[in-house]
């Protein structure tokens, strides 16, 4: 059994990866962490009290943060330091914070990814070839959008996908970010030519897309050694 901590655990992303963790069987969480002054603090949440103390982390085989980054940034000295496994989801990183997350991972093994479901990193891996076939005549556009309260914007998995299709054309890939209602998430590509137009387009019907891809990459990084993994590599894409 896989003893589990998960950060920002009463935020929506933590709440699911906790309830659907509690359903299956190969999880045993020992760490639900908040920050302090979160009210829900010292209460409990199922057979666990919600705790602002990262020293938990001693308990726990592997740590799940889908948090903001000024909390990612602490919760990787606290890996580093309890020399625990780490499967990161956070978005919104600026180049310190992703510099850091790479030293961590030469200490302890992390699986990073903006987005953690099948769908999304099956496009990450063929958009480079879709790209290349189609030339230099197809001109690449992304529209992504999201709830009202997303903090980011562009979000971490549209700079991805512009990402991977700059390194694959040598050309900057335009952004264009929506930020309405209780969108969950949706992700346009889309190749314009002179008389035709391609659209790939993903569409996240629940978080819980998220979250069992989060708990499949926990399962799957248990017992690696130090390094920076990728989603792809956890699901055998590419």
């Amino acid at each position: 059994m896989i003893k589990l901590g998960i950060a920002g655990v009463c935020g929506k992303m933590g709440r699911r990866i906790f309830e659907l963790a509690c359903q299956d069987k190969d999880f045993e969480i020992t760490l639900a962490l908040e920050k302090k002054g979160t009210p829900q603090i010292g209460k409990e949440l199922g057979k666990i009290k919600i705790s602002s103390s990262p020293d938990g982390l001693f308990l726990v085989d592997v740590f799940v943060d889908f948090t903001e980054p000024s909390a990612t940034q602490d919760n990787l000295d606290y890996v580093a330091r309890y020399k625990k496994a780490l499967v990161l989801g956070t978005t919104g990183l600026n180049d310190t914070q992703l510099k850091k997350i790479e030293e961590v991972s030469r200490i302890v093994p992390v699986v990073f990814s903006p987005n953690m479901s099948v769908g999304v990193n099956v496009l990450f891996a063929i958009l480079p070839e879709i790209a290349k076939r189609l030339g230099s005549d197809y001109s690449i556009e992304i529209v992504e959008a999201h709830h009202k309260t997303k903090k980011d914007a562009p979000s971490g998995t549209a700079k991805k996908f512009a990402q991977v299709l700059a390194d694959a054309t040598g050309k900057e890939i335009p952004i264009h970010a929506v930020r309405l209602g209780d969108i969950v998430g949706d992700h346009t590509i889309i190749f314009c030519g002179n008389s035709e137009r391609i659209e790939l387009k993903h569409q996240a019907h629940s978080r819980d897309l998220f979250a069992l891809g989060a708990l499949k990459a926990a399962k799957w990084v248990m017992g690696k050694p130090p390094g920076l993994y990728s989603m792809q590599e956890v699901l055998k894409i590419g």
